[in-house]
């Protein structure tokens, strides 16, 4: 039985991930918080733990995310755009693009027929096109993250925000709630105005189908169909959408434990 982890360290959460002999045995997900490294090793045990594994059973750990470094004993460190490519080619293989909306960030991926990578784009450092726009917005209203996708579905007259900036925009909800505007009519402004970012960030790398969508931005219905409406095709969402770079890079420590060479970034 060869079992093998993946560990994405992102800005603001921390994912890992267990294979055992190719089946995900196990995961965890933390914020980040300031210190990488506890956050990288705190959700590995956790993984781990769940998995019903120790460290000394891991053949590989790969570990990728803007603090992969902080990662304390992972052989290789490829970088977050290869890992969700091959995570999601591997759930979708007729996968050509990809959309993951991250915390801090947002990517648009473009896959050759073969589940590599062809093109890439990142989201500038605003976060009007993130899940941090979300939470921002979610504390304005005083409801948890989880919440937002169902009350957004019941939204009648979603608000049009006149700014795409996240701060302001939070200035601006705080008007719109004081003018009568619903929290569903919110955030269903809200899914829209970051659709649109998406939209604009995917045209960077030339849409094609099938498109899938990762990142903890997936878990949001609302947000989920505003982008399919956007776009103009479904989307295609993994299981663990959350995970998908940390799945890649587990399936990369698999390919390099059986294989007794480096899996390719």
């Amino acid at each position: 039985m060869v079992t093998v982890a993946g560990v994405d360290v992102g800005s603001a959460f921390s994912k890992a991930l267990i294979l055992s002999d190719g089946a995900r045995a196990g995961y965890a997900v933390q914020p980040s918080g300031g210190n990488y490294r506890q956050a990288a090793r705190q959700v590995l045990e956790e993984a781990l733990k769940r998995a019903g594994k120790a460290q000394a059973d891991l053949a590989a750990l790969y570990a990728t995310g803007h603090g992969a470094y902080s990662a304390d004993g992972a052989q290789q460190r490829p970088t977050e755009v290869s890992c969700l490519a091959r995570g999601i080619f591997h759930e979708f293989p007729t996968a050509r693009t990809i959309v993951d909306i991250g915390g801090q960030a947002s990517k648009a991926i473009r896959l050759f027929k073969n589940g590599r990578v062809e093109e890439f784009a990142m989201s500038e450092k605003c976060a009007a096109g993130s899940g941090r726009f979300l939470q921002i917005i979610a504390r304005v209203l005083h409801i948890a993250v989880e919440e937002i996708g169902p009350l957004s579905l019941k939204s009648t007259s979603p608000v049009a925000f006149s700014t795409n900036c996240a701060v302001f925009a939070e200035s601006e909800t705080v008007s719109r709630i004081a003018e009568g505007a619903t929290k569903e009519d919110l955030l269903a402004g809200v899914h829209e105005a970051v659709a649109l970012k998406i939209y604009n960030l995917v045209q960077r790398v030339r849409l094609e189908p099938d498109c899938a969508l990762s990142g903890g931005g997936a878990n949001d219905i609302g947000l989920v169909q505003a982008i399919e409406r956007r776009l103009g095709l479904p989307m295609k969402v993994p299981k663990l959408p959350q995970f998908a770079a940390a799945y890649g890079a587990a399936l990369m420590a698999l390919e390099a434990a059986t294989t007794k060479q480096p899996a390719p970034a």
